[in-house]
């Protein structure tokens, strides 16, 4: 079984001066929300690359680490994510870094076991391995 989803982009002008769109028809979650040169790198109402692939990665990581802690016998009260994306622009426009950091509350395990999980969701949900040329790094903390 296959899913395929989709969203839309529209441009026109140039790269500085110039604007777009982005939406996702399919869930009508955005609807030509805006992006270009000064929502990327000034401070612009709008989107960016970077932005949506740090949502994701991280609602990707979430779901693939609380499905992994239920099938090992700690279903969690709570996971919550975060991704960071790093641009560097040396030699040109490149994603050099992602940072994901989680914390969990999960009755029943320890903190070894926790982080063994986490490393594989990581490692293992689909963005992470689509993004696999990018270094990733997980800092994952497991609550009280």
């Amino acid at each position: 079984m296959t899913t395929s989803r989709h969203a839309t982009a529209h441009w026109s002008g140039d790269l500085k001066t110039g604007g777009g769109t982005i939406s996702t028809p399919q869930s009508d979650l955005m609807v030509e929300v805006p992006y270009g040169f000064n929502t990327r790198f000034g401070d612009k109402r709008g989107t960016n690359p970077e932005e949506l692939i740090a949502a994701a990665h991280a609602s990707c990581f979430t779901m693939a680490l609380s499905n992994a802690l239920a099938q090992a016998g700690h279903p969690p009260e709570a996971v919550d994510s975060k991704a960071e994306v790093d641009l560097s622009m040396e030699g040109g426009p490149t994603i050099t870094a992602i940072r994901l950091t989680t914390k969990a509350k999960v009755p029943g395990i320890d903190a070894a076991g926790f982080r063994a999980i986490a490393d594989d969701a990581k490692k293992n949900c689909p963005v992470s391995r689509a993004l696999s040329a990018v270094p990733i790094t997980l800092e994952a903390e497991l609550l009280a």
